[in-house]
């Protein structure tokens, strides 16, 4: 199950963030120091670690404004409201997780999930409540709504940068190492390689 998700995910990245044209090109392999470069998006993760010890705060004001609203709601916005709110409150907690770990490790299908969660669900629903008026926004709602919109759409932007410039990186860094074993490899090494190839091609 998880093998099947990091290909989907590795797919997606992929799709959405192709490799550059710069980073093809293997003359540009050589300026590349090889060693242990780290291509961690600092402001991403900032706002990552700010928004996680934001997230208490937010739920913790949105139940309190639910509470004193709660009873000017109509039966359809007490529905969805609660539904979105926990909606909210679950994919939060694991958005902000994947996007931790899959920046300050490194690792991209972690890191696309995060966007794709910021971006699809996230984003939708924090605009749904700071704009529906039909909702009664609370003041102190709208104020903390705000915030949390700040950190989704400042989220989105360096998500979207921290992967591009992940991707290009290990693919270039990939790139290098094929190069590196190659130069490596002794004549007679480099020959009995191609011709193995040949011979499993041949059948």
């Amino acid at each position: 199950m998880e093998a099947t998700l990091r290909r989907t995910m590795n797919t997606v990245t992929d799709t959405l963030f192709p490799v550059s044209k710069s980073m093809k090109d293997p003359l540009k392999h050589q300026n590349i120091k090889a060693g242990n470069d780290y291509v961690t998006n600092l402001p991403l993760q900032m706002a990552i670690y700010f928004n996680s010890f934001f997230a208490p705060f937010w739920i913790t004001v949105t139940i309190v404004g639910l509470e004193v609203k709660y009873d000017e709601l109509n039966i359809l916005y007490k529905i969805t409201l609660i539904a979105v709110y926990i909606t909210f409150t679950i994919i939060e907690v694991v958005r902000l997780y994947v996007g931790y770990t899959g920046n300050l490790m490194e690792r991209v299908p972690e890191l696309a999930g995060f966007w794709l969660l910021t971006l699809l669900i996230q984003f939708p629903l924090i605009l749904l409540m700071l704009f529906n008026e039909d909702a009664r926004i609370l003041p102190f709602e709208r104020a903390v709504n705000i915030v949390e919109t700040c950190f989704v759409v400042f989220e989105i932007v360096c998500g979207y940068i921290a992967i591009r410039q992940m991707v290009n990186y290990q693919v270039t860094k990939f790139h290098l190492r094929q190069f590196t074993d190659l130069t490596d490899m002794t004549d007679n090494e480099y020959w009995l390689e191609q011709r193995n190839e040949v011979h499993e091609h041949s059948f």
